[in-house]
């Protein structure tokens, strides 16, 4: 992460991009995979495959015990004692108070060899009794705040001011206890984003579920308007005009839909309430935590796991008896298919989203959906033979166009053409009006004139 911090904006654009365009490979794959788990397998359980992959994010739990600075986290115990001393007036503690207990080392130095202090005394006619030291030493580690403090002091001001904005850095970040909180707030809202993303690829094709997850982008402009988290974020008309590019697209899209199913798309709906799911997630996720350095996204991603599995095993109940999914424990094979589909799909593809989103902005972040259509056609067409309608290629041109106008404007934050362009077109039809008046007055002017002077 120390190399992502020492880039300039310009650098965690371009990265951001590049995860982007990784991540939307594996959702392709992925949704390619889910696909053929429901109807090529013949498992249709959307919410099962939701919950047992939502429960591997639990996997990153295991950190705690092979990552030292999770392990340190739980461990480490501020003293505040001798705040509480400065504010009570109370003389401060004794600076062996923060000393460890004392450990007993070998000397380095040869203890056999005799002092200076022996030969004098031999020369100068003393007893010759020599002195001998003990061939241990004592030694008190010293705490780690004041040893952090003794380090500091002998760094250079450069090394020193690097050192300080590291340290306020590492501060700043979200304890422990602050992520599970985190996590607790969001897992319904990402869970149920997933299942109903799940539910439209159980009833549409891939391609048309992922042209319609594309109108994330327009609840994700809407929220970061009413609730902004980041410079990158805010509302404008340049920003507007791109997602209705988008949402021009997804209309078309949506026709070509309703030609292929000759009925209204329920799988559409489901893609839409996912997308909107999405945007209000990964909006809420930004104003919390407005950076990636403030919070450790693989504990977050695990304590999500780890809380859906707990809260949202009585669905199995729910959907079982009410035989909208009706309860099946799946096969090897298809146990294998639904574990590589988590692992890549959910475990790894949704680190590297939120990470990127941090990298961009929500808005890139939700737009860049887009860029899973042209994939997802190549893959349809190539490997479920899917035969799809001209409107749906052309529907698919200004979606993918939209990703990169907003690329554009996330990275100059303060352009806005569309209004520059307004503001000019409103101050040449003022400034015509105005022309116009002026001429219609030396008109009257004249004419009153000539009346004048005609009487």
């Amino acid at each position: 992460m120390l190399g992502v911090n020492a880039l300039n904006q310009a650098q965690r654009l371009a990265l951001g991009v590049v995860v982007l365009l990784i991540v939307d490979i594996i959702w392709v794959a992925s949704s390619e995979l889910t696909e053929y788990i429901f109807k090529n397998k013949k498992y249709d359980k959307p919410f099962f495959t939701t919950y047992v992959k939502t429960v591997m994010f639990s996997m990153y739990l295991i950190g705690f015990i092979i990552w030292r600075p999770w392990r340190e986290q739980c461990c480490k115990k501020k003293d505040w004692k001798m705040v509480d001393d400065a504010w009570s007036g109370s003389p401060p503690t004794e600076p062996e108070a923060h000393l460890g207990d004392s450990i007993y080392v070998p000397v380095k130095y040869d203890i056999h060899s005799p002092s200076g202090t022996d030969s004098d005394d031999a020369g100068n006619g003393g007893s010759g009794k020599s002195v001998r030291f003990s061939n241990l030493s004592e030694v008190r580690q010293m705490s780690d705040d004041l040893a952090e403090e003794a380090i500091m002091s002998r760094l250079s001001y450069q090394a020193y001011l690097r050192a300080e904005e590291e340290k306020q850095r590492l501060n700043n970040r979200l304890s422990i206890k602050q992520v599970v909180k985190l996590a607790i707030f969001f897992c319904l809202l990402w869970f149920f984003a997933n299942y109903t993303y799940q539910e439209a690829l159980l009833q549409s094709e891939a391609g048309i579920v992922n042209v319609l997850s594309s109108t994330s982008g327009l609840f994700t402009l809407i929220c970061a308007a009413i609730y902004p988290s980041a410079q990158g974020d805010k509302f404008t008309l340049s920003k507007l005009a791109a997602v209705l590019i988008s949402l021009g697209g997804v209309v078309m899209v949506s026709m070509s839909d309703m030609k292929l199913e000759d009925s209204i798309p329920a799988g559409a709906l489901w893609g839409l309430a996912s997308a909107m799911l999405y945007a209000f997630y990964l909006v809420l996720v930004r104003r919390k935590v407005n950076h990636e350095d403030r919070m450790d996204i693989p504990m977050f991603f695990g304590f999500v796991g780890f809380v859906c599995a707990i809260v949202l095993w009585p669905g199995f109940f729910i959907l079982h008896y009410s035989k909208h999914e009706p309860f099946e424990w799946p096969d090897k094979h298809q146990w294998l298919f639904i574990i590589i589909n988590g692992l890549i799909g959910t475990v790894l593809s949704e680190i590297l989203w939120l990470w990127a989103c941090f990298l961009t902005s929500s808005l890139v972040a939700t737009i860049a959906l887009s860029l899973t259509i042209p994939l997802t056609m190549v893959a349809d067409i190539a490997i479920r033979k899917v035969d799809y309608s001209l409107l749906f290629y052309l529907g698919s041109v200004p979606i993918f166009i939209s990703f990169f106008i907003i690329t554009f404007l996330t990275h100059w934050e303060n352009w806005d053409p569309v209004m520059v362009g307004l503001k000019k077109l409103l101050h040449c039809i003022c400034r015509r009006r105005i022309v116009q008046r002026i001429r219609e007055l030396d008109r009257e002017q004249t004419a009153s004139l000539i009346n004048s002077d005609m009487a």
